[in-house]
């Protein structure tokens, strides 16, 4: 049976005001059931992201004999089986609308001693694996996809794998993360080189599992053989989240907002950054360090916004916040224009043609481009606009409703659960009109 659509409606107005956390980091969850997962001993997880995304990479370790008990309130217990424990699942694994989930799995599935099919929803399936499984071939892996190196995956593991020396074609976190949790199985050493900075989760966590991980410059190595050992991780709250509140309550009136023990790692305040330049008036108070992560209470109040040239070195470290900022550039003075970020093509829905389309359809002068986008701040109307079952496309425009002179109605908005369960609570509470509607 076909689930039917949620949308969201927007009431036009309204200001971000309290003090309250968003849910943990996804990036981070995933990992931590993920090295949990191939540690030897016990790993106890605190302020885990219960989204689909994170529960679907749950599911696949428990289809391969991982037991865990959780997750409870973000709480997670996982026994560990060891990088070597593991056995076949009896079924293709499901990793729903997890592009993350796929592509870590591909890497740690290439070096086990059996075979596994990696399958995901339809938006997940229009994704291109060709960057993962081309590394991971040249370390000894059969993979077969389909047209394109699109889903599903037919992983065929060695248990052999070779450690090989990859440069980074393109920025990418996932793609690194995925040969280096493959060097956990390989001979050698295993080394990637990245052409830019890209968030660094899976290395430090890594170190937090008692795993031996070198960084010389760009280059990150790592030597097969080793083992991990269950340990205690603090999950902060994830830094994409809170962007589109930080966005809001940089746009609307009279706003004063405190967001509570955000994840600051420096490979992901690029959207702090850029908001700065605008002019956004963010302050990051009580900096502490928790489980090997720099966290940090964020302070935001009303600014007044100027659009800006985005340098390009930024673009890596913001790379899913891009959609809310394109809602800060569509209320700021002037223009604001984005280039070298092509990879926002090939997120969850294209993100520079749907956020394009969605703010020229509430009058916002937006012009896509082949790497990204320009466009002139002015007068948000309200409107219709198709999230295209993205979940960050469809909470960045839901921030635009604050400013709007109308409501706006954004279809297909269910997917937001796979990173952000409980948005729409969380965001009325905070001052945002928001309501949901079934639809056929």
């Amino acid at each position: 049976m076909t689930e039917s659509r949620l949308d969201y409606i927007v009431e036009a107005g309204g200001s971000i005001k309290g003090r309250f956390r968003v849910p943990g980091d996804k990036s981070i969850s995933h990992r931590a059931v993920m090295l949990g997962a191939l540690a030897d001993g016990e790993t106890q997880v605190s302020g885990l992201l219960e989204g689909e995304d994170v529960l679907a990479t749950l599911g696949a370790f428990r289809a391969m004999g991982v037991q865990a008990e959780g997750p409870v309130n973000g709480a997670l217990q996982i026994r560990g089986l060891g990088l070597r424990g593991m056995r076949a699942p009896e079924v293709a694994i499901d990793c729903g609308n997890s592009g993350t989930s796929m592509r870590l799995l591909a890497g740690i599935l290439a070096g086990q001693p059996f075979s596994s099919i990696l399958q995901g929803d339809a938006s997940l399936h229009r994704r291109p694996m060709g960057r993962v499984i081309r590394p991971l071939e040249q370390m000894g892996a059969r993979i077969e996809s389909a047209e394109g190196g699109r889903p599903p995956l037919h992983i065929q593991g060695n248990p052999r794998l070779q450690g090989i020396h990859y440069e980074l074609p393109v920025a990418s976190a996932q793609v690194k993360s995925a040969v280096l949790l493959a060097g956990l199985f390989a001979e050698g050493e295993t080394s990637v080189t990245e052409p830019a900075p890209t968030r660094d989760h899976t290395e430090r966590m890594l170190q937090g599992f008692g795993y031996a991980v070198r960084r010389e410059e760009t280059t990150i190595t790592l030597r097969g053989g080793g083992n991990l050992h269950g340990t205690r991780v603090q999950v902060p709250s994830d830094i994409s989240s809170a962007a589109f509140f930080m966005v809001g309550a940089l746009i609307s009136p009279d706003a004063d907002l405190v967001l509570e023990d955000v994840g600051v790692n420096p490979t992901r305040t690029g959207v702090i950054e850029i908001l700065t330049r605008m002019g956004g008036r963010i302050d990051l108070l009580n900096l502490r360090e928790v489980g090997g992560e720099p966290v940090a209470d964020i302070h935001i109040r009303s600014s007044r916004l100027t659009g800006i040239c985005i340098p390009e070195k930024l673009v890596p470290l913001a790379i899913d916040e891009f959609p809310a900022i394109f809602v800060a550039a569509a209320c700021a003075t002037g223009r604001t224009v984005l280039t070298g970020a092509h990879e926002l093509r090939v997120k969850e829905s294209d993100r520079i043609a749907v956020m394009a389309t969605g703010l020229q359809a509430l009058g916002v002068a937006a012009e896509a481009t082949e790497d990204g986008m320009i466009i002139d701040g002015g007068l948000i109307q309200g409107g219709s606009v198709d999230s295209h079952g993205d979940h960050r496309i469809a909470m960045s425009f839901a921030m635009a409703g604050l400013v709007a002179k109308g409501p706006i109605h954004i279809r297909d908005c269910r997917n937001v659960a796979t990173s952000f369960p409980g948005f729409p609570d969380l965001a009325r509470a905070a001052g945002l009109g928001l309501r949901l509607e079934e639809g056929a």
